[in-house]
């Protein structure tokens, strides 16, 4: 489907803006990694070859039966044993000294006998998000080379949490400000084109409604329920909706009394119509310019949140959890360092992203 040449102009401003442009492709490699995340960070091997078949475990359950085992609960893969029995093809000795069964069948010979071995395919790193792993010293324990970013004060690698809460964070920021926006502009398009009597009962609602200590709400409503990702999305967007209202109830002011909306009005053009169509249009730059903040904001206030406490269940791969520990272990500085660099990255990108698309968008703005 061809562009616009209005969309064509657009494109071509945000283009010549390279800050923006190259932030863009950079956020876009980011965030496409992540999407991969267990892909790319897993506790479950991608691919097991055993007795000529193939599983994929990091997408489904397989019994530690299906490979030998005496379980039917799902297979342990990072256990020595599991792996023997993978490896080695069920070797009954696998249960006694499965190291050397393993070291023995991956040299193709197993008690003598040359074996068809059978093989685990491993993610680049080999540990999840919520993996405890057996460093052999206190944790947590600085970068090395099985764990790049070093381990928390759970023995849980860094760089895995990292790439999981990264991709946590920015689907979060996106779906609250996404529905925040369809709400706040939507009201204060209805506000500000209509006036009168809807406009002054908007606004005090509205007062009304930004007066309400949103913190404490969170708090209580943590308190008596279980806190979980679409909740605290609810949460933001029933107290975040009204960041837009101001921007877009000013811009349709202005602009319902403007020659082309009482033209439409006369022609008999629907109010939806004319809201959506002809007046919103032109008030999207206004509307661009605040959704930085708003991003920026949401993700900020989901790390405040894990940091106090009381947003996300703390087996979530949260970055605040992580500032949080970092706070707590001071002699522990890569986990400060970790999360500064991560947020200082995301928010940097971000705004830069937006500040393109704010200016693509403004006609009194061409690049050269």
């Amino acid at each position: 489907m061809a562009l616009s040449p209005l969309n064509q102009r657009r494109w071509r401003n945000f283009k010549a803006n390279r800050r923006a442009f190259w932030s863009l492709w950079l956020f876009t490699l980011l965030f496409g990694l992540s999407l991969f995340a267990e892909v790319l960070a897993n506790d479950k091997p991608l691919l097991v070859s055993h007795k000529g078949e193939y599983y994929t475990p990091f997408l489904k359950f397989y019994p530690e039966t299906a490979f030998g085992g005496d379980f039917r609960t799902e297979a342990a893969y990072r256990d020595p044993e599991v792996q023997c029995l993978i490896v080695a093809q069920g070797a009954e000795a696998c249960w006694d000294d499965p190291e050397g069964i393993l070291a023995e069948a991956q040299s193709g010979t197993v008690e003598g006998q040359a074996i068809e071995a059978g093989w685990i395919l491993w993610p680049p790193i080999p540990y999840s998000y919520n993996t405890i792993n057996d460093i052999g010293r206190a944790a947590p324990s600085p970068p090395d080379a099985q764990h790049w970013l070093g381990t928390d004060d759970t023995a849980r690698d860094v760089l895995a949490r990292v790439i999981y809460g990264f991709r946590l964070s920015i689907l979060f920021a996106l779906i609250v400000t996404a529905l925040t926006s369809v709400v706040g502009i939507t009201a204060g398009a209805v506000q500000g084109y209509f006036g009168g009597w809807v406009d002054l009962i908007f606004q005090r609602v509205i007062e009304i409604w930004s007066a309400t200590p949103t913190l404490y709400v969170i708090i209580i409503v943590a308190a008596i329920w279980r806190m979980n990702f679409w909740l605290l999305v609810a949460l933001m967007v029933a107290f975040g909706w009204t960041s837009l209202i101001g921007v877009v109830r000013a811009e349709f002011l202005r602009a319902r009394n403007f020659e082309y909306v009482r033209a439409a009005r006369a022609l008999g053009v629907p109010d939806r119509v004319i809201i959506f169509r002809h007046v919103l249009p032109n008030a999207m730059v206004a509307t661009l310019t605040m959704l930085p903040f708003i991003v920026t904001g949401t993700i900020g206030t989901l790390a405040m949140l894990d940091f106090l406490g009381f947003g996300l269940p703390a087996s979530a791969p949260s970055l605040g959890e992580l500032t949080q520990q970092a706070k707590d272990n001071l002699q522990a500085p890569w986990l400060a360092f970790t999360a500064f660099f991560t947020f200082a990255l995301m928010l940097s990108l971000l705004v830069f992203i937006f500040e393109g698309v704010r200016d693509a968008f403004d006609p009194r703005k061409t690049f050269r």
